[in-house]
């Protein structure tokens, strides 16, 4: 109500900008939000496809390590007396990887092979990745698992997939050292990496991307949109103030000042027609809700002129008979009067005396 009431106070221009405005200002802050969440949840869907993509091309890389390269070098060297580190997947994961990174593309994203019980030191779990080892060994269904955290300040993007021992042959190394071949365990010692199972949850693949970047192209992306929305609602709000006061109120104009002449008490026909032939007639030609009040306007116009003509003759012939009863007013008073009473009597004695000579 109290709204209402302020808006009342400006001009229907004003009211109109100020109404759009603030139809603006809630359309930019509700779609903003909207915007602004959809951009993160497509961030995030980039990044997660980033991650999957890195994770299987790291995978194809332990899986033909372990199924074709392995074997072809066993072959012709004895793992007992040669370690040879491009026989073992992770290994030729990592160096696949940090080739991979070369590509711009691909040049922030961070791989780590987070396992509790690493052979590697560098591979070991920290406490976030040793919670999500614990939730891929508590559902195994579960193939993958992404989300963002952070770390030294930073905010990252992660996607994990569990690292699961699914061969046999991995038991050879990893089984306990009595087992492991000798070059193994001159290289890793008789402490770590061993006490795999089969089918055993040992760790996670793991791929960290740094998400402020991505963020920051959403945030630029929304920034872009909301200049563009800014730029077309202030192109609009000219637009719809240049066509109502070219198409509403100026047609008005006429009309409200035809009113207020209208409502003086004194008022002649000719201004009443001076102000019809300014605007009014133009008004009443046009086909649209302007038009037909032009027309009602023009009609009362019509007929406040044709009631004043008839007036002004009815207030003339008042005006004579006015005077005429006047007249026979005032004769009638004079005849009235005592010295007109005496002069007609005066007369009538010398008619009596003179008007009849034979007496």
């Amino acid at each position: 109500m109290e709204f209402a009431k302020m808006l009342g106070r400006f001009k229907l221009a004003s009211q109109f900008t100020l109404l759009l405005t603030l139809i603006f200002i809630a359309g930019i802050g509700l779609g903003g939000f909207a915007l602004s969440k959809a951009l993160e949840q497509k961030a995030l869907g980039e990044m997660n496809a980033r991650g999957q993509m890195a994770i299987q091309i790291v995978n194809s890389v332990r899986s033909y390590t372990s199924n074709d390269i392995a074997p072809l070098i066993t072959q012709i060297t004895d793992p007992q007396n040669e370690f040879i580190p491009e026989t073992v997947p992770s290994i030729a994961a990592k160096r696949v990887f940090d080739n991979l990174k070369a590509d711009w593309q691909y040049k922030d994203l961070i791989y780590k092979q987070a396992t509790l019980n690493p052979t590697n030191l560098n591979d070991q779990a920290d406490r976030f990745e040793a919670k999500l080892i614990e939730r891929f060994e508590s559902d195994r269904t579960l193939k993958s698992l992404s989300d963002l955290r952070s770390q030294a300040g930073e905010q990252l993007f992660y996607t994990a997939q569990p690292l699961v021992v699914n061969s046999s042959s991995c038991l050879k190394c990893h089984g306990s050292p009595e087992q492991a071949p000798k070059s193994h365990v001159e290289r890793y010692g008789t402490q770590n990496g061993y006490g795999w199972k089969l089918n055993q949850i040992i760790g996670t693949q793991i791929i960290y991307i740094p998400a402020s970047e991505v963020f920051g192209n959403a945030r630029n992306a929304l920034f872009l949109f909301i200049s563009i929305f800014i730029g077309i609602f202030a192109l609009v709000l000219v637009s719809i103030n240049y066509l109502l006061k070219w198409r509403v109120i100026q047609p008005l104009k006429p009309m409200a000042q035809l009113a207020q002449t209208i409502s003086r008490e004194t008022v002649s026909a000719s201004e009443v027609r001076d102000l019809e032939r300014q605007g009014l007639t133009e008004i009443a030609q046009r086909t649209d809700e302007l038009g037909q009040l032009g027309r009602v306007f023009q009609k009362m116009v019509r007929e406040v002129s044709d009631r004043e003509q008839q007036l002004s003759a009815q207030l003339q012939q008042l005006r004579v008979e006015i005077d005429n009863t006047k007249r026979i007013n005032e004769v009638q008073e004079i005849a009235e009067s005592d010295y007109f009473q005496k002069l007609q009597q005066t007369a009538k004695e010398i008619r009596n005396q003179y008007g009849n000579p034979e007496e």
